[in-house]
């Protein structure tokens, strides 16, 4: 929506006449002055508060919930009970870090969705009211696209920001995608799961091997002391740039209740070489999309985005490829590849430059609406 006031003009969203106390709905956005946004991310059971200066990040706070470990994973009413006691200490935190008052901000930015619904509306509803009450617009962000855009935030590291065209492995728990992006405002899927994603095949193997959750970085933490060609696990065989990881998950569940048939005590003994394997071939079936993906669009801007991208395994086995690939690669740094409001900041940064302002009457969204972010 284009930033016609719905506050003195409620009714006429696409009314044409300026709004005559001239309120923030109504100035013209400029690209020349600084803007502040602050981003609230609450999709999952992570509740996070960050401050941008531009693309600048001040600061960037994230309560975490430990209350899911004993479950094995997220309880949705839970998690929401959290987001509610969390959601106010941590934007004052995150404003106290940035030194900035709230009426110093321009805009509001929030995970609209996909993720649990509980979470999203206590993000969605504090959003609403505090925008509301400092007059200021508010931005609605795609969690997807925002890990994609979190290649963008600039801090004291000045890493170097992909340049488009580019192509972004998006791979987080509950999604795996290949996006190409043209621009901050226009990305097309090109490859996505038709089943589960990566981050649950890493989050089942460890289950079933009776690791703690979350699961990924345990495997991650004990494939570094393995041996990734001990075990072979068969990879899913998909046309074009999709992916599947539920065959994976099912066929490493059989192997491991044959061997245990054995030797009750065959995951104990090798439990770093099972870590390592599987943990290789989920990153070889990523790999090998992402290299067609490349080829076929003639595209060596390479990204990587989401949870799952802050393994160390498929880290490295990005940069080696990237050296066989002759790949430009863009890895995030490791606390803007988990979910962070950081994230959420400059995708709302980006679609405020547009003036392109969410109303007070929307709602959070599970799932993802979209094929495409266009």
């Amino acid at each position: 929506m284009k930033p016609n006031c719905l506050v003195h003009y409620p009714l006429l969203v696409d009314h044409p006449k300026m709004c005559p106390l001239n309120c923030y709905f109504c100035r013209p956005v400029s690209k020349q002055m600084d803007t502040y946004i602050l981003g609230i991310e609450s999709s999952c059971d992570d509740t996070s508060a960050a401050v941008l200066k531009n693309t600048h990040i001040l600061s960037n706070e994230i309560a975490n919930q430990r209350v899911h470990q004993s479950f094995g994973g997220v309880v949705p009413e839970l998690a929401s009970r959290a987001h509610q006691q969390n959601i106010i200490p941590v934007v004052d935190i995150a404003l106290r870090k940035a030194k900035v008052t709230k009426n110093q901000l321009d805009a509001i930015a929030f995970t609209r969705g996909p993720g649990l619904l509980g979470s999203l509306l206590v993000g969605t509803s504090f959003a609403k009211s505090f925008a509301l009450g400092l007059g200021i617009p508010m931005v609605e962000v795609d969690h997807l696209k925002a890990h994609i855009l979190s290649h963008f935030i600039d801090d004291e590291t000045g890493l170097d920001h992909p340049q488009f065209p580019f192509l972004c492995l998006t791979v987080s728990g509950g999604h795996t995608q290949i996006v190409k992006v043209e621009s901050a405002s226009s990305m097309e899927i090109i490859g996505t799961t038709i089943d589960d994603a990566a981050g649950e095949a890493f989050d089942k193997a460890a289950k079933i091997m009776g690791l703690p959750y979350p699961g990924g970085p345990e495997i991650d933490k004990l494939a570094k002391l393995g041996d990734p060609d001990k075990f072979q696990f068969p990879e899913p065989k998909i046309e074009g740039l999709n992916y599947s990881f539920s065959g994976l998950k099912t066929s490493f569940l059989y192997f491991l209740r044959d061997r245990l048939r054995e030797d009750e005590n065959f995951i104990e003994q090798n439990i770093n070489d099972l870590s390592a394997s599987i943990q290789s071939t989920i990153i070889s079936i990523l790999l090998k999309k992402l290299k067609r993906a490349s080829r076929e669009t003639g595209i060596k801007e390479i990204a990587i985005a989401g949870g799952v991208s802050a393994n160390s395994g498929l880290r490295k086995a990005v940069i080696e490829t990237a050296t066989k690939e002759r790949w430009k690669t863009h890895i995030p740094k490791l606390q803007y590849s988990t979910d962070n409001a950081a994230m959420i900041a400059i995708a709302g940064y980006f679609k405020f430059l547009e003036g392109d302002f969410a109303t007070q009457d929307l709602t959070p969204y599970s799932k993802s609406k979209f094929s495409n972010f266009k």
